[in-house]
């Protein structure tokens, strides 16, 4: 079993012994880190924290022992119970509260839990706050309140239609017309929060909603990362229903995946490629992804007379680099679309109000045609379980020293850039893994790169 401390917060399995595991004695050790963090970085006499949760099964366990550590520590909670990752961030600033947590693992399986931790902007920690607060769980340099000065919890389980309120208002978001197309969407939740918001903002839309997995109740029915070999069933039923399209999310619906109406992947690197499309067509701008997303926005952006850039993985580095160079529409590629009109998360809401709006607006009916549209490449991830005897980084650097007459990037892991193709070689933050992305203009040219990267790492590192 793993626990697993990062800039971004702490995620782990549940049970098992304190500090190798996600146990309530480590979950109440670093909300009191964070906490105690606010509390140092602020003049006033009461703060006040946003908290919400996935649908996991360990949610409520972990849910109570967060909030009353905060309360423990004198800060105030506004509670919103079963929530989603973007659905948090935009309630931070709108509360003015001073910080926000959210507890989930994201894609990870059911076993799986994690705090991650927000600024009073709801976007994630810098990497330098992120750092301090580690300082601050290994020290335990915690000052709890007195009776008199202890927090209050405010419930507010308001927060999923004010979110879905304010996707709906966005200016490049059109509901009326997309009412008028009649559309029907196939919805996969997997069990979690993504099966309440999801459906409710299509329904609000005017959109004819098929429920798949939607009831939350923590027990994915699959493993609950939204790629293809996880997602028969969705993909299946959409070609039974005859539906238009079919959406799938993460447990925290920050993830959004698309099955295009001939039941195939519409593929999460066109996720964002789409919507950007349709974004950069009305605002054109510049855009963001990280290195290991596909060479695909680029090309789109430069079709709408933008600038492209990609930065380091994670949603942080994104966020900063967005912010630099004022991009218009930015995320990551595995389905994370960010939209800064609304705020600087990923928020699979948006995602799905923005295509909509741009097949409603283009009269478009085949889901499959407008994928087939766009510049074609395919990808392959892949990953090698790592062990204590392996120097990661000695392996990279001997990559990197392999491919030296490419066109060779460093700034997170190794990215080799061919003339046709890419290969990005990194250590997970979350998990104990070294991943290996390919991208090609063919599945073929894809996979077959990716197992000779993988077998010259093998042979680096001598498994």
């Amino acid at each position: 079993m793993t626990l697993i401390k990062s800039i971004s917060g702490i995620r782990g399995t549940i049970g098992g012994n304190t500090g190798d595991n996600l146990t309530p004695v480590d979950a109440v050790k670093f909300a009191s880190a964070y906490g105690t963090f606010l509390k140092n970085n602020s003049s006033k006499d009461k703060l006040t924290v946003v908290i919400g949760r996935d649908a996991r099964i360990s949610g409520p366990m972990i849910h109570n022992l967060v909030v009353n550590t905060l309360v423990g520590l004198g800060i105030n909670v506004i509670d919103l119970g079963l929530s989603t990752t973007p659905t948090v961030e935009v309630a931070v600033p709108l509360e003015k509260a001073d910080g926000g947590i959210i507890l989930t693992a994201s894609h990870n399986p059911k076993q799986w839990n994690a705090l991650k931790l927000l600024n009073e902007k709801g976007e994630f920690l810098s990497g330098a706050d992120g750092a301090k607060i580690l300082e601050i769980a290994d020290s335990e340099a915690f000052d709890f309140a007195d009776v008199d000065n202890l927090g209050e919890v405010t419930p507010n389980d308001a927060y999923m239609d004010i979110h879905i309120d304010e996707v709906l208002e966005l200016p490049l978001v059109n509901a009326e017309l997309v009412a008028e197309k009649k559309y029907k969407v196939v919805v996969d939740g997997v069990n979690s929060s993504g099966g309440i918001i999801i459906p409710k903002l299509l329904e609000q839309m005017g959109v004819e909603v098929v429920r798949l997995y939607c009831e939350p109740n923590g027990h994915f029915p699959h493993n609950p990362e939204p790629l293809k070999e996880h997602l028969g069933d969705i993909c299946k039923l959409v070609v039974e229903e005859k539906a238009d399209f079919g959406v799938v999310v993460d447990p925290d619906v920050d993830r959004l995946a698309f099955i295009s109406n001939d039941g195939e992947m519409f593929g999460e690197e066109y996720t964002l490629v789409a919507v950007a499309d349709y974004v950069l067509s009305k605002t054109p701008g510049n855009t963001v992804s990280n290195m290991s997303s596909s060479r695909a926005l680029s090309d789109i952006t430069q079709k709408h007379g933008g600038s492209y850039e990609a930065s380091a993985v994670g949603e942080v580095n994104v966020v900063e680099l967005m912010k630099k160079n004022n991009a218009i529409i930015g995320g990551e590629g595995n389905g994370g679309i960010i939209y800064p009109e609304l705020h600087y998360g990923r928020d699979s809401l948006v995602g799905v109000a923005l295509f909509l709006t741009y097949l409603a607006e283009n009269n478009i009916t085949d889901v499959a045609a407008l994928r087939a549209s766009y510049p074609q490449y395919y990808m392959s991830k892949n990953k090698i379980e790592l062990t204590p005897q392996i120097d990661v980084d000695a392996i990279l650097e001997a990559m990197a020293a392999k491919y030296a007459n490419e066109d060779i990037t460093t700034i997170d892991g190794v990215k080799i850039d061919f003339a046709e193709e890419w290969a990005h070689l990194r250590k997970s933050n979350t998990e104990p893994i070294i991943r290996i992305y390919t991208e090609a203009q063919t599945q073929q040219k894809a996979d077959d790169l990716a197992v000779r990267i993988i077998e010259e790492i093998k042979a680096i590192a001598g498994i």
